[in-house]
């Protein structure tokens, strides 16, 4: 009888670059922190419409095909893209087999990513950090079997106009399709944590504290306010709120 392989499944890092919000430094940065965070193989893949100054080590691919309707004058992007993530072509056109930890551009790894591979779960998501009562999850960090979820964007696709009407963005549509199944799993709290929510001192010692990074964290998550280089430079985007540089961000945030 032959023997039985032991051959674990490859494992993925996955994000997404579009437009011109994020710089291809970002990519870089995001593949520099997952290798000194992530031990053994795995392959790191930006799905992509501009691979121009991404570092070697990253296997670029066309973002799959998604024709949508463009998001209206002066609405903010809902990340509709990051559907894609999920799309037949991974496995079939693009040969991608196997776990992918899909990473958002603006996070900082600040911890070890081993047990994002091996936590239990089909589709695995961060719990909304204002609403816990809510099944949404934020979609700056997920885990999945490549392939193994295309159905949600083949049903968006073919539902596009009402789920647009019924879900704010994708991280919402997303979330509840997958918990409709039965499937949706989230992490430990405390494996990522909201820069916004959990990083920053409360009122008034915002004034002469520092923004920190939370016990147990291995990703923070900077949604809203400020993105890694605005923390660092001790800036926020919304009037008022005052929070001094996040010097631990260069420990980290670099290649």
């Amino acid at each position: 009888m032959a023997a039985e392989s032991t051959a674990q499944p490859m494992r993925h890092i996955v994000c997404m670059k579009w437009g011109t919000k994020y710089e291809a430094t970002y990519v870089n940065k995001l593949y520099a922190m997952a290798r000194r965070h992530l031990t053994g193989d795995f392959r790191f893949i930006c799905l992509t419409d501009d691979s121009v100054g991404i570092r070697s080590e990253v296997e670029c691919f066309p973002i799959p095909r998604f024709d949508i309707r463009p998001e209206a004058a002066g609405v903010r992007d809902r990340a509709w893209r990051k559907l894609t993530t999920l799309s037949r072509d991974l496995p079939d056109v693009y040969g991608l087999q196997g776990q992918a930890l899909f990473l958002d551009l603006d996070i900082v790894v600040v911890g070890s990513l081993d047990e994002f591979f091996s936590y239990p779960g089909e589709f695995v998501i961060i719990k909304d950090y204002r609403r816990p009562w809510r099944v949404t999850g934020n979609s700056s960090v997920y885990r999945y079997t490549i392939g193994a979820h295309a159905d949600v964007l083949d049903y968006f696709r073919a539902n596009e106009t009402a789920m647009r009407e019924k879900f704010r963005n994708e991280q919402t549509y997303l979330s509840d399709y997958v918990h409709e199944q039965g499937k949706l799993t989230y992490w430990p709290s405390d494996w990522c944590p909201s820069f916004k929510y959990g990083g920053i001192p409360i009122w008034p010692t915002n004034y002469w504290r520092r923004p920190f990074v939370p016990e147990g964290a291995r990703v923070m998550i900077f949604h809203g306010e400020c993105n890694p280089p605005d923390a660092l430079a001790g800036r926020r985007n919304r009037r008022f709120r005052f929070i001094r540089p996040a010097t631990w961000v260069a420990e980290h945030w670099h290649e």
